[in-house]
């Protein structure tokens, strides 16, 4: 091989340091000396930093307010700066005073980094991708900055923040491993097989209970509808109008919530409120048609890898037990359906503007920490839903993405558990309520069935912040006209 052609590409040797342990040098007080010193403190709390130079901007200094190891010397630069560094960056507009602070760093055998001069750099600050203990590193050979700040935002976006907890446990099983090193590498490559493989042997677990739960759920669907409205039969002539408009709705309804990943129960509730349906009755028919459209989504989702198990075990049992309850709750309270309209009414209001002003936040960063109180939020969730006809979605899973969890899996867990919650709720409505609109019931089963698998593959294929502003404002409104319809009644 050619010198020339062993000499192409990037030569970079990536290193990861231990600034904790370092003394790095920072020349500038500027816009740049404060984008480095954010890239050097935001990878390692603990660095230390003295910065020199002779203006520094109160931003510096609000940042260096929050690292006691961070030093901050306003005067000109001189060589001497230098004596006790480990590592210098130069982040000065000034060309001449770059070379100079080179200069000095070579002499001393230090490694420099000068901003937007990659010809002047022993070394590149890279984009750094972090997830927990994780940490990748993007460089470009200084060809463009814009590229790998790209790279860490798809990469940032794809990566699961789970798999911080996987290094956790990975690191325990490391210390619970004896024998000799081919054994351990043996038993960590079992371990870590499952992040490659794809289809994990956990799966396996949950995908007979799934398809049994699934059957199940339909042929309970289908004896209710059977036995309670005869347009259901397909012999019968006349079949109610009504079940086309909830048809419609449940199509419509189906495809917002794959699109987003919530809002299915507000807008069902809050549209059969509006035809005049009680809110026990609301709610029943929304269960009912979640049991086949969470579903047939649910397994697609499980089938497309989304689903973490982890969190589906904290949520289902919760999530049960608090649509159980909710379930008994409002169905006790259907002879004061009259007073319980309004009051579900404002909760779908409520919810209406939640979605309204998540529409207007879905682009913005989130720097809050996981929530943990995972089962908390999963008996919180079923019990408001079951009693409100909707909300797991707007609820939970707005919860989890806010508290730092992946989207995707989510998404993915949010649906499959919808599914076994929808199931046991509506169990409990059929058992405690004496009628329903079926007509209504089986247009929504029907429409939404239809729409699930279709919007579980567009999921990240149709503009959120429209979907969410549009369904935002539907959902006030009509929440303000059953509210208006109850005080208008007392004029």
């Amino acid at each position: 091989m050619a010198v020339s052609e062993a000499l192409e590409g990037n030569q970079l040797f990536p290193v990861f340091l231990k600034l904790n342990q370092l003394h790095t040098v920072l020349i500038g007080g500027g816009n740049v000396g404060l984008e480095k010193l954010t890239a050097l403190l935001n990878n390692s709390q603990q660095a230390q930093v003295t910065v020199v130079a002779e203006q520094l901007l109160p931003e510096v200094y609000d940042l260096a307010a929050g690292y006691p190891r961070v030093k901050l010397i306003k005067k000109s630069f001189t060589e001497e700066d230098l004596d006790d560094a480990d590592l210098v960056v130069a982040a000065t507009a000034n060309n001449i005073l770059n070379e100079r602070i080179r200069q000095a760093a070579h002499q001393r055998k230090l490694l420099i980094n000068v901003a937007d001069k990659p010809e002047l750099c022993d070394f590149y600050l890279g984009s750094i991708v972090k997830k927990g203990d994780l940490k990748l590193a993007i460089s470009t050979n200084g060809k463009s900055p814009t590229v790998a700040k790209r790279l860490k935002q798809v990469l940032n976006e794809a990566l699961p923040a789970e798999l911080d907890t996987t290094l956790q446990q990975l690191s325990a099983l490391r210390e619970t491993l004896t024998g000799d090193f081919a054994g351990k590498v043996k038993a960590l490559n079992k371990a870590t097989a499952i992040l490659v493989d794809p289809k994990p042997v956990k799966k396996k677990n949950f995908k007979w209970l799934i398809w049994l739960s699934i059957i199940a759920s339909i042929a309970i669907a289908v004896t209710a509808l059977w036995f309670n409205e005869p347009g259901f039969k397909l012999y019968v002539q006349d079949i109610s109008p009504v079940f086309y408009y909830f048809l419609a709705a449940g199509f419509v309804f189906a495809m917002i919530d794959g699109a987003i990943g919530m809002s299915y129960g507000v807008t069902s509730t809050a549209f059969s409120l509006s035809m005049g349906i009680s809110p026990a009755s609301a709610s029943m028919a929304v269960h009912l048609s979640e049991i086949m459209s969470n579903g047939i989504a649910g397994w697609m989702h499980y089938r497309m890898g989304n689903v973490n198990w982890k969190m589906f075990k904290l949520l289902i049992i919760p999530g049960i037990i608090g649509a159980a309850t909710g379930a008994c709750l409002i169905s006790s309270l259907e002879h004061y359906a009259m007073y319980t309209k309004p009051l579900v009414s404002v909760y779908t209001l409520i919810l209406g503007s939640v979605i309204l002003s998540k529409a207007f936040k879905t682009g913005k960063k989130k720097s809050a920490d996981k929530i943990k109180r995972i089962s908390l939020l999963g008996l919180g969730g079923g019990f408001i839903d079951a009693v409100g006809g909707g909300g797991w979605g707007s609820i939970v899973l707005s919860s989890l993405i806010a508290g730092g969890r992946h989207p995707r899996f989510s998404l993915g867990t949010v649906k499959l558990t919808r599914f076994f919650i929808a199931m046991i709720g509506s169990l409990i409505f059929l058992t405690m309520l004496n009628g329903a609109p079926w007509s209504a019931i089986a247009g929504l089963i029907i429409g939404s069935a239809l729409a699930a698998p279709i919007a579980a593959r567009i999921s990240n294929r149709i503009s959120v912040k429209v979907i969410m502003v549009a369904v935002g404002i539907i959902v006030i409104l009509v929440s303000l006209k059953s509210i208006t319809s109850f005080l208008m009644k007392f004029i």
